[in-house]
């Protein structure tokens, strides 16, 4: 029941104060160009990376990310870009 009313006043506040959902859920956002770029902040952390496959931690689940010649172009904290040849982006509830 505490997580519905939580839910309802997430929604409340995002919709009253016009903030954006990412923000208030703490969701993740992730910006892609074409195939070779992509950015995402609000992650948790890395816990995979190698040529082919990134995978990173969200606040519920991971973002899996699959591919050719990848490089961490930037890391930080909470964001990362990625460049490389992206094939799949998936997101696992797990």
């Amino acid at each position: 029941m505490a997580k519905k009313w939580s839910r309802l006043l997430q929604n409340l506040m995002t919709n009253t104060m016009q903030l954006p959902q990412d923000v208030m859920m703490d969701l993740p956002r992730i910006t892609m160009i074409g195939q070779i770029h992509i950015y995402i902040e609000n992650h948790r952390g890395l816990l995979t990376f190698s040529d082919r496959e990134v995978r990173l931690l969200l606040k519920q689940g991971q973002l899996l990310i699959k591919g050719k010649s990848f490089v961490i172009k930037t890391i930080l904290p909470e964001e990362i870009l990625l460049e490389g040849k992206i094939d799949a982006v998936s997101y696992l509830n797990e």
